[in-house]
């Protein structure tokens, strides 16, 4: 479905006057395309884009959008190359892999990162059944968190004793939850498999002792509950909708697995914010506001946001599953609720900037599974970082909010002495230590994957 908003006579002359007011405070210029259509799949990270087109912050900017929700994110990333959309809500991987050019090879850039965390891995009652047993427990009697994948080898035995596989979704192979999910297993010294493109082999099996497939993040339940999967990992709210139907159990948010991890992004044509700068910053200022607000308060807006994401046109999952995450609680089982404020970050911890070390973190991935065939230099990892994530249109986007007294310097990154990265961190389920200046000596770390000259 589309949302829009049509520009009435009255509206556009008051725009007209505010457009000379905000010209004064900040320095970019007038739109050079202000009708524009941007795509996003149904899931509640997309809630800048939702939430920057009912506060009006696109009109602020003198920018009219349609939201298109997309059927699956192939669909989205195809339209986004071929211009039908001007730009969408994106799995952090799809800009990186069309630029390394594994699956579609397209220039698209990420001038805003869209959040921080939202994801988790989700079994089936069956599985659960199999290795509730075996985890340790808090005092109250409810499972001791994060659940490592280790606890899933009894899981295993018992699907090779029946002559079953064991299956488990998410939701593209570029995506985060793909990454998410392998890292996951692998911790536990389960192989999640390789992918052999030069080969001709894009399943992502070979070897693998759990086999990963894609499914579209509203279909999961549904598959899960058919027993084609017998987990997944997604963002939400579709975890929780497998709790409401008493049809699975979250076992590890994808916090647990790394610390304020990137999620998702607004991908572009890099040839659009050519041909567009000034749209482009535009956009990037009102997405800003957007996410500012979702967190603004402590999550004092996330009730209000539960209930426009709840809409059909957008999520449309019921209001209580949206807020049972977005609000600041998790539930693991039914009565088993947590208190998780950082389940979805918007703003907060610099969650909006594109900072290089996110790139490199995904392109280690992309080597370490084989979608990245061959070994490469640690400057071939800074380069396409660089190529890709665009901080630069950013502190553009963010120094005009501040000239125009909208946000303060403070909410912003120290933008002077910036350079891109991250201190290093072991923030990891399985403590490894990641720095983005090393991404050759950080892949060497791991037992399970691709390293050096290795070949899958």
């Amino acid at each position: 479905m589309t949302t829009s908003k049509p520009v009435a006579g009255a509206l556009l002359a008051t725009s007209i006057t505010l457009m000379a007011t905000t010209l004064s405070a900040g320095e970019t210029g007038w739109p050079e395309k202000d009708e524009l259509s941007f795509g996003f799949i149904k899931l509640t990270d997309m809630a800048p884009l939702a939430i920057a087109y009912e506060r009006g912050y696109f009109e602020d900017e003198f920018l009219f959008v349609e939201l298109e929700a997309q059927s699956n994110w192939r669909v989205l990333l195809d339209r986004v190359i071929s211009g039908e959309l001007d730009g969408a809500h994106m799995l952090a991987g799809q800009p990186i892999a069309a630029t390394v050019g594994y699956g579609n090879q397209a220039n698209i850039i990420t001038p805003f990162s869209m959040d921080l965390n939202g994801n988790a891995t989700t079994l089936s009652n069956e599985v659960w059944d199999i290795i509730r047993p075996h985890l340790p427990e808090n005092e109250d009697g409810n499972p001791v968190h994060p659940i490592t994948a280790d606890y899933l080898q009894p899981a295993l035995e018992q699907f090779a004793d029946d002559g079953r596989s064991f299956n488990m979704g998410m939701v593209f192979p570029v995506s985060t939850h793909n990454y998410e999910l392998r890292y996951w297993l692998a911790a536990g010294g389960i192989h999640p498999g390789y992918y052999d493109p030069a080969g001709g082999d894009t399943s992502g099996q070979i070897g693998a002792d759990v086999y990963l497939s894609v499914t579209p993040p509203p279909q999961m339940p549904s598959t899960l509950e058919a027993g084609t999967i017998s987990g997944y990992n997604v963002g939400e709210p579709w975890n929780q909708q497998a709790v409401f139907m008493q049809i699975g159990v979250p076992v590890v948010t994808n916090h647990d697995i790394w610390n304020y991890n990137p999620e998702k992004v607004f991908g572009i044509r890099e040839d659009f914010a050519e041909e567009y700068p000034n749209t482009t910053v535009r956009i990037v200022k009102a997405l800003i506001r957007a996410a500012y607000w979702l967190d603004e308060n402590n999550n004092a807006n996330r009730e209000e946001a539960a209930r426009i994401l709840s809409e059909p046109h957008y999520v449309g999952a019921d209001y209580e599953v949206i807020a049972n995450s977005m609000t600041g609680t998790f539930e693991f089982e039914p009565g088993d609720v947590r208190d998780v404020p950082d389940f979805n970050v918007f703003f907060r911890e610099h969650a909006t900037y594109p900072i290089y070390s996110d790139a490199i973190w995904f392109l280690t991935q992309m080597r370490r599974w084989g979608q990245i065939e061959e070994h490469k230099p640690d400057d071939w990892y800074m380069e396409m970082a660089r190529s890709i994530y665009r901080p630069d249109l950013y502190e553009q986007a963010a120094r005009d909010l501040i000239a125009e007294g909208i946000m303060s310097a403070d909410d912003f990154p120290d933008f002077d002495n910036e350079d891109g990265f991250k201190p290093a961190t072991s923030a990891f389920i399985d403590g490894m230590t990641f720095d983005a200046r090393f991404p050759n000596d950080y892949l060497d770390q791991f037992d399970i994957g691709l390293t050096g000259d290795d070949t899958p």
